[in-house]
């Protein structure tokens, strides 16, 4: 039952702490000056001829357009979008603004929304990661224009992740294994947690000491207790950890204040069990206590006696029937570095050390120190990490250069969810975090480190690539097992779940070779698998006519309703994989192995990536198209109209290419253009992921074509996924939109005109390290833009 006096204790450290998130700070210019721009010169010059009276093109007209307000905020918002993405005025237009006049005023209307809008829910869309792509990429990697302002990021305080959260939670109460050199895919201490079979994101108490349970799998995962992320994450594709998106909610705050005191109970006492349920062998426990009525209870779990989980000051401090001084201060300092990341300030631990001691006076010395303590869960800096560099001197734009212990967590935060490691800390206690080349002497040290555990960099490809969205998308069972899927369900999201973490295994396996790695993700034939499971996935779609029954089939095995060939794994090399907490360390080992070069290339071949980018009947050629358009190509597509009805004509006897012909409609194909024809080459694999040639009787049409890409090397037609894939992969352009992909990633926001020098820095990083993610990493975290924070007004 919720403690309401805790509660109470939280919310009052909330108030007084204060939890809400920075307003984000737009960046400023000298490039750019709102009254140098003339918005209606501008409009007229390049607008007003298609869009004016009652006839205007598409019914809008910008021939009265005025100034910005809030009852024309919805017109200027698609104006913006449609002059930052070259759509208007339209390429046959005779008059074309040039890229930084299109910024300009792009720049000035975003400006005047957020002052219009400032007391009407507020204007932060161009903030939006994604978003990112309005800036034009010729204006980022060609010349600089003169005048440039140095980068810098605006001051922020910046919610954590909830994974670091969660890992920070989990660090309390399980002791994870230390980083295995020889099995390096196993998880360690500092890892991030990944989903469990059914998808769920969650911290188990007391799992390491289970030693046995009444009742089959499913009751022991049922009788386990433990609690899921408690801050809430964007559901978009994409990134989606951008510094001015999160602050933390009052359900997230109550959630929050009703998990610590278990956690503190657990760190002190352990699990919440009966005597009976402990024992060195499960053949000690009494036959009476093994009867199947207390399956997936607490009670039917049995534990080993001996002491598993990590012994703190907080257990120091619960094991003394009167509460001294001395350990409560040790129980503070501990859980305060544990949960912020930093070591308190004597101030802090005088404040915590009172109210600990207030509630213990109250309640006696247990009940009154897990409420205490309890409040260190809701300091703002166990939710938020603060980027104010208050303490540094401003430069003559006003930038001030992150120090010290800030800028150690900001450092440490890049890559780790767990708190500085001692070098790190020492370096901040020191003075030997001040300088750039300090900097750059901790990332070398961070990223040469394996044992270090650096979850962020799988975090980025996970969001770059959205390949763990697909145990996500709900399939429809007809049209799932018309696709080859087996006639239990559950089956296929349990092993698009597994496959995620294969995925994963493969992504870390080519940053370790770190060398041309956007190459290698996108054309490599290797592969991770679990052969039981997914050679269905990895294999091919024959007919829609049923198999034969397998007479020395097992009674109640699995059936397909369509004839499918399983692929026929090489032979290759077993490895771990990282896997749920819940599930047995035994059902770690893996596959990696080597595919068809004639069907799959890379991972946006791999079923996990493609059944990411499908819905529940059917394929996204559309999805996948746009995928390709913005991470790839760099471009973006306006968003959908609220009166555009985006759906496809259902026509089951039809192609999804001959469904598609809706989008070829004047009004919509402007904008599918730049999607349908780069998403229907990855027609050769079904929505399972299935390698296919046929559909419907007929062969399977993969022709798609490459159109404004902004680089004239890659326009053209492509005859299928792999060579456009091959195309794509090695194009400097590409590569460049990865490392602007990356840059928003590492500085939790958009790219502005001011970063041009750092994402050309960056680039040349990569491309001269032939492709190394950690050359690329060095240089975004050791330029201004990490480095150097900016008020609004200096």
């Amino acid at each position: 039952m919720m403690n309401y006096r805790l509660l109470g204790w939280c919310w009052l450290l909330l108030l007084s702490r204060g939890v809400a998130a920075a307003e984000p700070l737009p960046p400023a210019s000298p490039l750019f000056d709102s009254a140098q721009v003339d918005a209606q010169a501008f409009l007229q010059q390049h607008c007003v001829d298609c869009h004016a009276g009652s006839s205007g093109e598409g019914e809008v007209n910008l021939e009265a357009l005025r100034q910005v307000e809030a009852t024309t905020a919805e017109l200027w918002k698609r104006v913006w979008e449609q002059v930052a993405l070259k759509e208007m005025p339209p390429a046959d237009h005779s008059s074309q603004p040039s890229a930084l006049e299109r910024w300009q005023f792009a720049t000035w209307i975003t400006g005047e929304l957020e002052r219009a809008l400032r007391d009407a829910g507020g204007f932060q869309t161009h903030l939006h990661p994604t978003k990112g792509n309005h800036l034009d990429h010729d204006l980022l990697f060609g010349e600089l224009p003169p005048g440039l302002e140095p980068p810098s990021t605006p001051a922020r305080i910046w919610r954590i992740h909830p994974q670091a959260h969660l890992v920070r939670l989990n660090a309390l109460i399980d002791r994870e294994p230390e980083f295995d050199p020889q099995h390096p895919g196993l998880r360690a201490a500092g890892d991030f947690i990944p989903p469990n079979e059914d998808g769920e994101v969650k911290v188990y108490y007391g799992l390491d000491r289970v030693i046995g349970w009444v009742g089959g799998t499913a009751a022991y995962a049922a009788s386990i207790t433990g609690f899921p992320a408690m801050l809430s994450l964007s559901d978009h594709h994409g990134l989606r950890d951008y510094a001015d998106l999160y602050s933390v909610n009052g359900a997230e705050a109550t959630q929050i204040a009703s998990n610590a005191e278990d956690i503190l109970r657990f760190m002190a006492f352990g699990p919440l069990a009966e005597p009976y349920q402990f024992a060195d062998k499960v053949s000690e426990i009494d036959e009476k206590y093994k009867h199947p009525d207390l399956r997936g209870l607490a009670q039917s779990l049995f534990y080993a006696k001996e002491v598993k989980r990590p012994l703190t000051p907080v257990y120091d401090l619960l094991q003394q029937p009167v509460a001294d001084a001395e350990h409560i201060q040790a129980a503070v300092t501990f859980l305060f570095r544990s949960l912020t990341g930093r070591p308190p300030q004597p101030d802090e631990v005088a404040n915590y050390q009172a109210i600990v001691q207030s509630a213990i006076a109250d309640l006696g010395t247990q009940e009154g120190a897990l409420l205490g303590l309890s409040s260190i869960f809701l300091d703002r800096e166990a939710l938020f990490r603060t980027e104010l560099a208050e303490d540094s001197p401003a430069d003559r734009y006003g930038r001030r250069m992150l120090q010290g212990q800030e800028l150690a967590l900001a450092l440490n935060a890049a890559l780790c969810y767990l708190p500085p490691d001692e070098a790190l800390q020492a370096a901040a206690d020191s003075g030997r975090l001040q300088t750039r080349d300090d900097v750059a002497r901790e990332v070398t040290r961070m990223l040469g480190d394996d044992s270090l555990r650096k979850p962020r960099m799988l975090q980025f490809f996970r969001e770059y690539f959205d390949y763990d969205r697909a145990g996500s998308i709900c399939k429809d069972t007809k049209s799932l097992l018309a696709a080859g899927g087996t006639t239990r369900a559950e089956s296929h999201y349990r092993a698009m779940f597994a496959m995620a973490a294969h995925t994963d295994r493969l992504v870390e396996l080519i940053l370790a070779e770190d060398r041309d790695v956007l190459t290698q993700l996108l054309t490599t034939d290797r592969v991770v698998v679990d052969p039981a499971v997914d050679a269905a996935y990895f294999g091919q779609y024959i007919s829609d006519l049923a198999p034969p029954v397998d007479p020395e089939a097992k009674k109640n095995a699995p059936q397909r309703r369509v004839t499918i060939r399983e692929a026929d794994f090489a032979e290759g090399q077993e490895i771990h994989v990282r896997v749920a907490q819940v599930v047995q360390p035994g059902k770690t080992q893996r596959l990696l192995t080597r595919l068809p070069s004639d069907q799959r290339l890379g991972i946006l071949t791999h079923p996990s990536w493609l059944v990411s980018h499908s819905d529940a009947m059917d394929n996204h050629a559309i999805a996948r198209g746009r995928w390709i358009r913005e991470r790839l190509l760099g471009d973006a597509v306006p968003d959908v109209p609220i009166t555009v009805d985006a759906m496809l004509p259902d026509e089951p006897h039809k192609s999804l290419r001959e469904r598609m012909r809706v989008t070829r409609e004047d009004y919509c194909w402007r904008c599918h253009r730049k999607m349908d024809p780069l998403g229907l080459p990855f027609e050769s694999f079904n929505h399972l992921g299935l390698y296919r040639t046929q559909e419907l009787g007929q062969a399977v049409e993969t022709q798609g074509e490459i159109i404004d890409s902004g680089d004239p090397e890659l326009d053209g037609p492509v005859d299928g996924p792999l060579p456009m894939l091959e195309k794509l992969a090695h194009s400097p352009r590409v590569q460049q939109v990865f490392v602007r992909h990356a840059f928003r990633f590492w500085m939790g926001r958009n790219e502005t005109l001011s970063d041009a020098p750092v994402l050309q820095e960056a680039y040349r990083a990569y491309r001269d390290s032939d492709g190394s993610m950690k050359a690329l990493l060095t240089s975004l975290l050791t330029s201004d833009a990490f480095l150097y924070r900016k008020t609004l007004h200096h």
